[in-house]
């Protein structure tokens, strides 16, 4: 970013900070959250797409059937740099079924790929020229795609390619990039701050750790293979997808080809796990491009070992964690800085120092990423990205700072809660952190606890208790909309390129829209999932509910000024203004008088109308620069370790969280399950093996890449402070990736309790326990 657009940016947020609170939107709490207790917002509906899935209704990206269709298989790079100097593909040509062997040399000439971050709507993995050349650029970079009759017949193909190099230096030592370091921003904004004279601080302090952490790479594993269903018609380009963003990606690929934005057609009704990894990557642009040279439609699923050499993943970390407090457990100087590996293609640097931006006080604060380039696969986003990691190190310095102090490790935390953002100073939108922390510790029986470690022993099983923060921004993303089609009939039909990625996306809206305009869940039916409908819509960042809640709230405040005038002088609604008017009983009615109420059929019957659409945006997220907007929680694991063996088992496990209002209790419970299932992968079973030799990730698989199966998940709670945020939508804040956070640091917290033994660097294995 420029000097300019930084002070541009800087200026804008200071002024936002400052404006009155009526002027930014939340300013004025949403309306549904005085009333939601008594509609359908917070009860346990079942996902509406769940009968679809069982019944085998719901057709995913690859399940799409086309006449005349092709399947596409790709071949991968074994060098991490250098180029082609010969590709012999007769044999693949020559193979049965075989309709199209592309390779640089044939494939259409195709434009840059905008690249994750550099525009609204760019989607792009990395910005490295999708088979242009004979460069390669890492180990597994696709090197020709073949085109078959049948999958397997495109698959044995793309085995037989057979490729020379000529090879040059790689850097692909993490230890020798990190020479070469340099900062990135994130999001637009430095991955630095500097509050006072830490490093003096933590000098000077009577009490201080100063550790190093370290986390490996991690590779995403969706169960639903990244897959592509694409067609053109003429000039006109129809991908069915697996992704995270249609909007983003229609966009992207009109870029791509050279075409309109609305030349690209884009659906992803079902998109089978995401977790920041159904993105934009070179298989749907192969594809695409294939398509067009074969004028046949293509198919392309990526095998799994085609997900770790194409599919970008979390970034390996260093990271260096320094508190000093004072004799009453007050932090002094808080310090977190340390190394991300990445590369120079994409605008992702694993943000690890983000939890320590808002999460405790402290007088003195040093953070700082710097990023080593290494010549790989583009890193991408994975589920909390920063905060999963950077809270294994932080979460688990508090813990060693509380033993050092002799304080209850929660007790330490309670006492480091800020009263406004340590970073920027804005005050906080809701924080209820410290009710989370008793709540869970009072379940949890965590005066139960022996602060000795080693001092619980079950036969050859050492058992210990421990317990970390997490915590999760709000986001709320610009780019958001929603139609609302009303009928006379009481049925309301939402329309939101939104996105249903096994969170209950639609389940939510249902419930949400019925209660904004006064209907039954029953009556309501969302639409999402293509780039028919209307917004600009991320499924990430833990912000779709509040980009949606705002839109369909935009649209129906526009639809209710709408139906006033409709309604006429005689309704019993005339005069009143939309300010005054909320949803209920099947109609509008006047906030506080019961008797002031029409219902939607006989304001259009009036109207002579069977129906009436509205589209709307909502306001710009101004609020994430008036507040400090966060979600927190508190972890708490009991584990057993085997004196023998060293093996770790964990016991059981419990979130309390705060994250504004729960708007579906079965929806919430299995998001807030699944981030601390996927964080015990990450705390005691993820790794990938990354061979610096070669630059290759050598555990390309579900046997070798080793994540949770039902043995290794213990017995998981979840409870909810359930306190609106007065200032999002609906009340509520992001769930989906909040429970990975906190989780690895609690389980090792909990590992040192058990063995007496500090297990920095991820995974917690046997090896390093015994």
């Amino acid at each position: 970013m420029s000097r300019f657009k930084s002070a541009m940016q800087a200026i804008m947020k200071k002024g936002v900070g400052l404006a009155p609170d009526r002027w930014i939107p939340g300013g004025v709490p949403d309306p549904l959250i005085a009333r939601a207790k008594n509609g359908s917002i917070g009860t346990a509906l079942s996902r509406i797409d769940g009968p679809l899935k069982v019944q085998g209704h719901a057709r995913f990206a690859a399940e799409f059937d086309i006449e005349n269709m092709t399947y596409a298989a790709l071949a991968y790079s074994t060098i991490p740099k250098g180029r082609i100097a010969a590709l012999d593909v007769a044999a693949a040509e020559a193979s049965p079924g075989v309709l199209l062997v592309m390779t640089h040399h044939n494939c259409p000439r195709l434009k840059p790929t905008p690249v994750f971050l550099s525009d609204d709507k760019a989607a792009g993995g990395s910005d490295l020229p999708v088979m242009q050349d004979e460069c390669i650029y890492w180990n597994g970079q696709p090197i020709a795609l073949v085109l078959a009759e049948t999958h397997e017949q495109a698959q044995h193909a793309a085995s037989l390619i057979r490729a020379t190099y000529v090879e040059e230096p790689a850097e692909t030592c993490f230890a020798q990039a990190k020479k070469h370091a340099r900062h990135v921003e994130f999001q637009g904004e430095p991955l630095q701050v500097a509050i006072g004279d830490a490093e003096e601080a933590l000098a000077a302090a009577p009490f201080a750790v100063d550790s190093l952490y370290e986390t490996p790479r991690h590779n995403h594993n969706a169960i639903e293979l990244h897959a592509a269903t694409l067609v053109w018609d003429g000039d006109d380009l129809r991908l069915h997808d697996a992704i995270q963003f249609v909007a983003h990606t229609a966009w992207t690929l009109a870029q791509i080809f050279g075409l309109d934005e609305s030349q690209v057609h884009v659906s992803s009704p079902y998109v089978g796990g995401g977790f920041g990894g159904k993105t934009l990557w070179w298989h749907q642009i192969l594809a695409a491009a294939a398509a067009r040279l074969a004028k046949r439609p293509v198919r392309v699923m990526l095998s799994r070992e085609g997900v770790y050499r194409l599919v970008g993943g979390r970034a390996n970390t260093e990271q260096r964690v320094a508190l000093g407090a004072d004799t009453d457990g007050k932090f002094k100087a808080l310090i977190h800085t340390g190394y991300a590996a990445m590369t120079t293609h994409n605008a992702m640097p694993e943000p690890f120092i983000l939890p320590a931006m808002s999460m405790y006080g402290a007088e003195a604060i040093k953070l700082d990423v710097q990023v080593a380039d290494l010549d790989m696969l583009a890193n991408t986003f994975m589920r909390a990205p920063g905060e999963s990691v950077g809270t294994f190190a932080l979460e688990s310095a508090i813990d060693e700072l509380a033993e050092r102090m002799g304080i209850d490790p929660i007790e330490l935390r309670l006492r480091n809660e800020p009263e406004k953002d340590p970073v920027n100073g804005l005050p906080f939108s809701a924080r209820h952190s410290a009710q989370a922390w008793r709540d869970g510790a009072e379940r949890f029986g965590w005066a139960d606890r022996n602060a000795r470690p080693g001092m619980r022993r079950e036969g050859e099983w050492l058992v210990g208790m421990g317990a970390a923060g997490a915590t999760y921004p709000y986001y709320r993303m610009p780019g958001s909309a929603a139609r609302l089609t009303l009928r006379r009939d009481g049925h309301v039909t939402v329309d939101v390129a939104a996105h249903e990625m096994g969170m209950g996306t639609a389940t939510v809206h249902t419930q949400v829209t019925a209660d904004r305009l006064g209907l039954f869940s029953e009556q309501v039916t969302v639409n999402y999932g293509d780039t028919s409908l209307p917004g600009t819509i991320l499924a990430g960042g833990s912000q779709q509910t509040a980009a949606v809640g705002a839109a369909v709230r935009a649209a129906f405040d526009a639809m209710v000024a709408e139906l006033l005038k409709l309604a006429g002088n005689t309704s019993p609604l005339a005069g009143l203004k939309p300010s005054e008017i909320e949803g209920r009983d099947g109609g509008l009615g006047k906030i506080g008088d019961p008797a002031a109420h029409e219902s939607y059929a006989a304001i259009l019957a009036r109207a002579q109308r069977e129906e009436l659409q509205v589209e709307a945006k909502p306001a710009m997220p101004l609020e994430i620069m008036h507040w400090s907007m966060h979600s927190h929680g508190a972890m708490f694991c009991e584990v057993r370790v085997n004196a023998i063996s060293g093996e770790p088992r964990v016991r059981r496990f419990l979130g309390s969280f705060d994250c504004g209002r729960i708007l579906n209790p079965k929806t919430a419970a299995s998001q807030f399950r699944g981030g601390m299932i996927m964080g015990l992968g990450l705390a005691l079973t993820e790794e990938a093996q990354f061979d610096e030799r070669k630059g290759r990730i050598m555990n390309a698989s579900l046997s070798d890449y080793h994540l949770p199966v039902h043995m290794d998940v213990p017995k998981i709670e979840v409870m909810w402070t359930d306190i609106p945020d007065p200032h999002t939508p609906m009340g509520a804040r992001g769930i989906g990736e909040i429970g990975i956070t906190g989780t690895a640091a609690a389980i090792a917290n909990a590992v040192y309790n058990a063995t007496g033994k500090r297990v920095r660097s991820l995974p917690i294995t046997l090896d390093k326990l015994i």
